[in-house]
């Protein structure tokens, strides 16, 4: 049986990096192109160097027609650039990923609010599939497109989603306070993410509101099925990878073993653990590694829960789950090319 033919657009990222490390070794793919303007012509291991010996592609302009021949496209990309570029994609009969924001807000105004500029496809928004397989696993393998859950997004979600779907929590005052290394923020230069700006500190930003802010609010209340209203604190962590997420929520009422809850609404996740009780998860135990980590309290018995995730941002939080969402989508088992053991040390 043939490969799957793969392209990913934005291949100098650490997405799209990540997207190659994992890619590469899948049995069922083929990575025929990978694009970027400045890097045309380049070869992929002579900028990221842990290729040499797994890949002789170089990099393409985005405008060649390499592009054309793919069964699925990636985009690792910021936002603006899919949207300019999926609808002719889905015309060929193409597949498509993204791992950016274009699609993952169904409503195009409110898109633009936070975004600050008019969406170029709005009429791909209904129809894009919100890609976290814990949830949405039936429509991603119908789909065209699939707008991978953001990082942030995912770890919060997986924290809360037992708690909602068991109605068990006042979802009018959620609070998430999470904290991402530095690659969550890209490859771009910027002096705020320099090492001696971040070592040996920790900050918050983004507390006025947070582009993830309406991607997450948006999901949850599906999830509830009411209306929610979360408080979002991002943080960056002096780290390269991880992110951890501590959520916080009322207890509406007697709800029972809630550890138990946990453990039997992923019991058929492969890539959610639910540490036994008294355990709390790091984010060095997910490090390389597409799995999320839970862990559950009731402080002292009383009526606020305490949820505690962990990811990888690069790989549950990005490319592992972009590449979980195309097993899906193609019909392979879910776990392919994502067995990967967390890196520790």
């Amino acid at each position: 049986m043939a490969k799957v033919k793969v392209g990913i657009v934005g291949g100098t990222g650490y997405t799209g990096v990540e997207l190659l490390r994992l890619l590469l070794p899948h049995p069922e793919v083929d990575v025929i192109a990978l694009t970027s303007r400045a890097e045309n012509g380049r070869r992929v291991d002579d900028l990221y160097t842990n290729l040499r010996g797994f890949c002789d592609l170089k990099f393409t302009d985005p405008s060649d027609s390499a592009l054309s021949d793919c069964d699925v496209v990636f985009f690792a990309t910021p936002h603006n650039v899919a949207m300019q570029t999926v609808p002719e994609l889905l015309a060929n009969g193409q597949k498509v990923v993204d791992l950016s924001a274009d699609f993952r807000l169904r409503d195009a105004e409110e898109w633009s609010r936070w975004y600050g500029e008019p969406h170029a496809a709005p009429e791909l928004l209904a129809e894009a599939v919100y890609g976290l397989p814990e949830r949405n696993r039936n429509a991603i393998k119908t789909a065209r497109l699939v707008a991978c859950a953001g990082c942030y997004p995912t770890s919060i979600q997986l924290g809360f989603l037992p708690l909602l779907e068991a109605g068990v929590i006042d979802s009018s005052n959620l609070i998430a306070n999470s904290a991402s290394g530095a690659s969550g923020a890209g490859r771009q230069a910027k002096v705020d993410n320099l090492l001696t700006e971040i070592s040996d500190s920790f900050k918050a930003y983004g507390v006025a509101g947070h582009r993830h802010l309406p991607e997450i609010e948006q999901e949850l209340k599906v999830e509830a099925g009411s209306d929610v209203s979360l408080t979002f604190v991002p943080h960056l962590l002096p780290t390269i990878r991880g992110i951890h997420s501590t959520l916080y929520a009322k207890l509406t009422g007697d709800v029972g073993d809630i550890q138990a809850l946990f453990e039997a609404r992923y019991a058929n996740e492969p890539f959610v653990d639910v540490l036994a009780a008294g355990q709390y998860p790091q984010t060095r135990s997910v490090r390389g590694s597409n799995v999320c980590r839970l862990s559950i309290e009731r402080p002292v018995g009383r009526d606020t829960v305490v949820v505690m995730s962990v990811i990888d941002n690069l790989v549950k939080g990005a490319s592992g789950q972009a590449v979980q969402c195309m097993n899906i989508m193609c019909g392979f088992p879910e776990e392919t090319g994502l067995q990967g053991i967390a890196l520790i040390p």
